[in-house]
């Protein structure tokens, strides 16, 4: 069987996911194409070399509409007759992007793939691609009481694991503090393509980290998600979640450059990790997002690797709550979970967030020597992807 590899992983900074947000300017496509050349560009690759280009994209409206793939390559000056497409899985959607991207390369439809993902959620708001919508009846059948937002579930999953509002907040001020410290040492130098925004200007920080946080000040800050009709449903909920300890929204592109092996090798390309294992799980779409439990559970089954083969844990920050359950049911040493920060401090621009976690995984692996590194991401609707790395 082939060997899928990843020969490189690159992304943009995070800029603030609102009008006038660092990279609020920068059309998506183009944000996208950034990372498409740079990967090129690095590895003295010609586009038409490339079989496919797989992107993760979550709100396909507007500026995001029609195959936004499709429109980043063209953008990106790839020969024509490369093709492209967007897929669509919440928030792992680039990651299940790579998952495709490698999938393929094993079963030998491809020799080289391009995966990523892309979300400026400045200019297409979370949740545009559903404005209008109705629920189906079937749903509403089988939910009589209704799904609740993604903030009520991260209220939902800290109540049942009892992680209280100090804990939450001391989290997220470590996100920031191991955030910080990854920029300020230069770790990040290597995954960061920095992007035009307007004039000569260049964007290469991400704007969402903040050094000084404090889990003090966070204690200051009120809940968001309560409301008198869901505090009437959920009486038992204390509201703990905060913008704080939630991920910040943000405009952003990352990419993995994935190949077989053989092709890699052909090609005077050093690969730095191989595909070990994959899964996909669903779960109950009212807590929502603790999908990354059993699908963590699910891949270290079907790979044969214990938790304590693992050496770095990458586990998307949505809220502060989800790691941190997370956490409870498996044990790590904390070191070893988000170690540069997570999406608390560096966003979550959704459709991006798989395949900068993978970036940010590979790195970590190769500067802690490790040899196992276990990716996992909460998704909309009861969902997580789980991917095993390791590294060459």
């Amino acid at each position: 069987m082939r060997s899928a590899v990843i020969v490189d992983a690159v992304r943009t900074p995070s800029g603030r996911g609102k009008p006038g947000g660092a990279l609020s300017g920068v059309h998506p496509a183009d944000l996208a194409a950034a990372v498409l050349t740079t990967l090129l560009e690095r590895n003295g690759l010609e586009s038409a070399q490339v079989d496919d280009v797989i992107l993760g994209c979550v709100s396909q409206v507007g500026d995001q509409a029609m195959n936004i793939a499709r429109h980043a390559v063209l953008a990106a000056g790839f020969d024509e007759k490369v093709p492209a497409t967007t897929v669509d899985r919440q928030c792992g959607s680039s990651q299940q992007a790579a998952h495709f991207a490698a999938q393929g390369v094993i079963a030998g439809a491809y020799d080289i793939v391009i995966a990523g993902g892309v979300e400026s959620m400045s200019r297409v708001p979370l949740g545009s691609s559903g404005a209008g919508g109705s629920v189906p009846e079937g749903i509403r059948h089988r939910y009589p009481d209704g799904l609740v937002n993604q903030g009520v579930s991260a209220e939902l999953i800290a109540d049942r694991w009892g992680l209280a509002r100090d804990e939450l907040d001391a989290y997220a001020a470590e996100s920031h503090r191991r955030a910080a410290h990854a920029w300020r040492h230069g770790w990040f130098d290597r995954q960061v393509t920095p992007v035009l925004a307007g004039g000569s200007d260049a964007v290469g920080f991400d704007e969402t980290v903040r050094e000084g946080t404090t889990a003090e000040a966070l204690a200051g800050l009120p809940p968001v998600f309560r409301t008198d009709a869901l505090a009437a449903r959920f009486p038992q909920l204390e509201w703990r979640i905060t913008a704080g300890s939630s991920s910040p929204l943000t405009d952003a592109a990352s990419a993995t450059l994935i190949m077989a092996e053989e092709t890699a090798s052909a090609l005077g390309l050093t690969p730095r990790a191989r595909f070990h294992s994959f899964a996909v799980v669903g779960d109950d779409p009212l807590l929502m997002l603790t999908g990354p439990i059993p699908a963590t559970r699910r891949i270290l089954d079907r790979s044969g690797l214990s938790i304590s083969d693992i050496d770095v844990f990458e586990v998307n920050e949505a809220f502060a709550s989800v790691p941190l359950a997370w956490q409870r049911e498996f044990d790590v040493d904390p070191q070893s979970l988000n170690p540069w920060g997570g999406a608390i401090a560096l966003g979550h621009a959704v459709g991006a967030s798989g395949t900068r976690l993978m970036a940010t995984l590979v790195d970590a692996l190769e500067q802690r020597g490790g040899r196992y590194g276990l990716q996992t991401m909460c998704e909309g609707g009861g969902l997580a992807n789980a991917t095993i790395l390791e590294r060459l």
